[in-house]
């Protein structure tokens, strides 16, 4: 009998295989839980962390591309109106060429950097923030459960995480989607998924454009 597989979010074993992929790129295998609507790939398929290392390294994410700080701007213009002047974050998931960082420093909000591989400094990691952002980085999260827990424990009273990934309207569309090809991509999420973590860790969440959740703490 096969051991049934954890959902690495909310540790149901409710989950089935979704879908199977067996392209040039990679060839894995996503499960879809039934109770937080996550997809995921079993951790049998994750590659190792150099490998994930070289994988970023490819990105050409330079912090003054005007194409990408408009790619950013989608969760920018969404959080900045949400926080007061002068407010403390977080770019947790920075990368090599922290963008969203300098974007937000420009508008005088005091931010610093955490990444695992680029701007590993675990002392950022025992402050509270006002705000923390998390872009293009969730869907890179081995371990969903625990990351988001950490991000919320950094968060002060009131304070907000402002989360940006690849979000499909339906699951049905997953075949053809450019997102789960990346090999470094194992966390797939809904809009169910985020609502579902909003209320796991008693935050409020707001869903306002496509690929955005905010979630703010309770004061």
């Amino acid at each position: 009998m096969t051991n049934p597989i954890h959902c690495p979010l909310c540790d149901d074993t409710e989950t089935q295989l979704f879908f199977t992929s067996q392209d040039a790129v990679s060839e894995r295998e996503f499960n879809r839980c039934r109770t937080c609507d996550l997809v995921f790939v079993p951790a049998v398929f994750h590659i190792d962390e150099q490998s994930q290392k070289e994988r970023y390294l490819q990105h050409q994410n330079d912090p003054y591309d005007k194409d990408y700080r408009f790619f950013l701007s989608r969760l920018f213009d969404q959080l900045r109106p949400l926080l007061n002047p002068g407010s403390m974050g977080l770019d947790y998931g920075a990368g090599p060429g922290p963008a969203l960082a300098a974007m937000m420093s420009e508008e005088g909000f005091d931010i610093q950097l955490y990444d695992l591989f680029f701007h590993s400094d675990k002392c950022v990691l025992k402050t509270l923030y006002d705000f923390v952002t998390c872009t293009e980085t969730a869907e890179h999260f081995s371990s969903p459960r625990e990351e988001f827990r950490k991000l919320f424990q950094l968060l002060r009273p009131g304070g907000w995480l402002g989360v940006m990934t690849g979000m499909l309207e339906s699951w049905d569309d997953f075949a053809n989607w450019y997102y789960h090809r990346d090999p470094t991509h194992v966390c797939f999420y809904s809009k169910k998924t985020m609502v579902w973590i909003g209320k796991e860790y008693s935050m409020t969440v707001l869903l306002p454009v496509q690929n955005v959740a905010l979630f703010r703490k309770s004061n």
